[in-house]
């Protein structure tokens, strides 16, 4: 006996899922790009595939759950900070992830040569860039994308509205600072 899916709520799913997609194209593509600087180091094809697969679907998972986040106002638009404890956590998992499916096709019994602590310090340092990389990248793409799927999904036209809202009061920011003192009477 399987779950019952209402139109309604399978709807939602699907909204939510499209508006993931820049998020998880971000993480797909940053596992791509080890993989790529892997080939260009001269490790085997095997490996760069095994990395490039083990680090882009965890960070691709990761990706698409910022992004339904954001959607649902978990995340406030262009906010760093909460980001980066997302990816805090998050990013040293995906690399915990990956170096145990590394250590796994290659048969290897050790997956760590350092201690577990060590390594995971060394991946929550390695988040911040992480965080700043995938900000900067999802608040150039996802915009885009929102604006081509709002006509036919609700959950992007409403995060649309809270993008042109959050330009909106950049631009009142900016618009206060140019601004030349008043002299006083």
């Amino acid at each position: 006996m399987g779950v019952q899916v209402s139109p309604r709520t399978s709807g939602a799913l699907l909204h939510h899922a499209e508006v993931a997609v820049p998020g998880a194209a971000i993480g797909l593509v940053a596992g791509l790009f080890a993989a790529g600087v892997g080939a260009l180091a001269g490790l085997p094809a095997l490996l760069n595939t095994t990395v490039g697969a083990a680090l882009g679907l965890p960070l691709a998972l990761l990706g698409a759950g910022y992004c339904v986040l954001l959607a649902r106002g978990v995340f406030s638009v262009g906010a760093v900070a909460p980001l980066a404890l997302y990816w805090l956590v998050g990013f040293p998992l995906a690399r915990l992830f990956d170096s145990y499916a590394v250590a796994l096709v290659f048969g290897n019994d050790t997956v760590l040569r350092e201690p577990l602590l060590s390594f995971l310090t060394l991946q929550a340092m390695l988040s911040f860039g992480f965080t700043i990389g995938f900000l900067w990248l999802h608040e150039r793409i996802a915009p885009h994308w929102l604006l081509r799927v709002r006509g036919h999904n609700p959950v992007a036209a409403e995060l649309v509205e809270r993008y042109m809202e959050h330009a909106e009061h950049l631009n009142r920011r900016r618009a206060s600072r140019r601004r030349p003192p008043t002299a006083p009477s």
